[in-house]
């Protein structure tokens, strides 16, 4: 479900602390997700606002997600507008899901002047719009025409005005319910999810005084999935709730469904093509296989042929022929060439013979090499799902270098190599670094790790190359960077999953193999449970 008016309410509330603030950086996190960071009394925080028709919320992240390199028509606009205005307040539009974010700015000569920015979260009509003093709209991130909604115009030089809404009671207020209709509409800022609730309560001997208290004093986020969450438990519900702080539980709230969607604006050519080559090798592989089978029965031939001149003297020219084999005694029908004579059908098999002995080495070299394509193209399709928009940059860079993708017009190369961006990671006075692509795999491997250093890998994955550099490796030091190698394959979701270590001195590099490909001379094994809260607060925390 999307946010309703009286969670938005107590969103309004955390959000009280951003006044007086100034607006410095602005960033596109995707299409319809866009990055504010406030310079506040109490430090620098960072507003996100998604506008997204499923995941639409507002809320203050705790640290700083991917940002899209490139920043939109729109972000520009907000730049040159709102950047380095200061919030004078923010409020909520009744128990409307608008939030309205009053900004002093300047404007190109120097005058002072207050815009507003409304925030709409409305489902898949959430927007953000920002009006000028005088009431006119200056932009839309979706600007609505009227052939698309008669009701409202939202397109720069409209005049801005909130949706009409029903005349509802205040649930601050005193409430007389009426039982024949739902609280949805008899109530402001009620979802469906809350009404249920409420009704529930009220059965069980609440009074709506004290229902509403619960919610004006609750700063907790209650998640039980993707369409049931609430700022309070839910009873019906027979799952136990995970609880967040509110913030921080918004900021949980998609992440794994917008991280996929900002892959897909982010990298969607480099996935297309990705997966565009390990379809080709899955065809290309059983083709290559049969052909090899074929070749290796090429001895049929030779003897077809041999047959064909022993008994020449005794056949005439058709479809096929039947001799005895001299081996078996048993009769063999050799297809024939209507258009070819007798001797000429054998020396016809003979050339195929010799053909297809001459093609096993060939075939069985040009499996190898696709067998080989498909594992390295399965194992970048696992790499996109975890990689960061540097790690993108560097598959991008690979897929070129291989003429497997053309490079972008207009693209800069950057000038000189320069170290690949690979997850280092401090804990408990050592360090663990891990590679997302086969560029930082192999630099890992090959040039930064110590002879000395361990060497993680996930077994029967594809999967990052894991160095632990410590002067005397603890065990909580091997079981961390083996749940770092898991976490980063495509077992993260099993449990005991097998990871090999070893000294980097007793790895050897697969002599015209793709990068990040190795050997082990010898290797321990350790099974490990990939913990999602563990993972994600070190990541959070470096990120911080």
């Amino acid at each position: 479900m999307a946010l309703d008016g009286i969670m938005l309410k107590t969103v309004t509330r955390h959000l009280k602390e951003l006044e007086g603030g100034r607006i410095g950086k602005i960033q596109n996190l995707s299409d319809e997700e866009i990055l504010f960071h406030i310079h506040t009394k109490n430090g620098l925080k960072r507003l996100v606002i998604n506008v997204h028709s499923n995941t639409n919320r507002v809320y203050l992240a705790s640290y700083v997600p991917e940002i899209q390199p490139e920043p939109s028509g729109y972000v520009m606009f907000l730049r040159k507008h709102f950047s380095q205005g200061i919030i004078t307040s923010i409020t909520q539009a009744g128990y409307d899901r608008i939030l309205v974010m009053k900004v002093q700015a300047m404007n190109e000569l120097g005058d002072r002047r207050i815009l507003t920015l409304y925030l709409e979260l409305m489902g898949k009509y959430a927007n953000l719009i920002a009006v000028s003093e005088e009431g006119l709209i200056m932009d839309a991130l979706k600007r609505i025409p009227v052939f698309e909604n008669s009701r409202r115009l939202i397109h720069p030089g409209a005049r801005y005005e909130l949706p009409s809404q029903p005349d509802k009671q205040d649930p601050s207020g005193d409430v007389t319910i009426d039982g024949s209709k739902p609280l949805t509409d008899q109530i402001s800022g009620f979802s469906t999810l809350l009404s249920r609730e409420a009704e529930h309560q009220l059965h069980e001997g609440k009074t709506w005084k004290q229902f509403w208290q619960q919610l004006e004093e609750s700063d907790r986020l209650y998640w039980y999935d993707d369409r049931h969450f609430h700022i309070i438990p839910l009873s019906d519900m027979k799952t136990e709730p995970r609880v967040y702080d509110l913030m921080e539980g918004l900021s949980q709230l998609y992440r794994q469904r917008e991280e996929k969607s900002r892959h897909k604006e982010q990298f969607g050519d480099l996935i297309r093509t990705v997966e565009k080559e390990k379809k080709k090798q899955q065809k290309k592989l059983p083709r290559l296989q049969a052909s090899l089978e074929a070749a290796r029965d090429h001895d049929k031939y030779r003897e077809y042929g041999d047959l064909l001149f022993a008994w020449q003297g005794t056949l005439k020219q058709g479809r096929q022929a039947v001799v005895q084999d001299f081996a078996t005694g048993q009769d063999i029908t050799i297809p024939l060439d209507e258009k070819y004579g007798i001797r000429d059908n054998a020396n016809r098999y003979y050339a195929k013979y010799h053909k297809m002995k001459r093609s096993l080495d060939a075939l069985q070299e040009q499996i190898r090499i696709c067998e080989e394509d498909l594992v390295y193209f399965e194992q970048m399709e696992e790499q996109l799902k975890h990689c960061s928009y540097e790690d993108a940059r560097e598959i991008r860079q690979e897929l070129e270098n291989g003429r497997w993708l053309l490079p972008k017009k207009g693209a800069r190369r950057r000038k000189g190599k320069s170290r690949p961006h690979v997850l280092e990671i401090p804990f408990e006075e050592a360090t663990i670094f891990a590679g997302r692509n086969n560029l930082q795999n192999s630099w890992l491997t090959h040039k930064m790790a110590r002879r000395s250093d361990l060497w993680f890998h996930v077994k029967g994955y594809h999967g990052s190359h894991v160095i632990l550099q410590s002067d005397d490796p603890t065990e909580s030091q091997i079981r961390m960077a083996a749940m770092i190698a898991a976490w980063f394959s495509k077992g993260k979701d099993s449990s005991s999953v097998p990871v090999d270590y070893t000294q980097v001195s007793q790895l050897k590099k697969v002599p015209g193999s793709k990068a990040g490909f190795v050997t082990m001379k010898s290797y321990r094994t350790i099974y490990i449970d990939p913990d999602p809260k563990t993972i994600e607060a070190i990541l959070r925390k470096r990120k911080q």
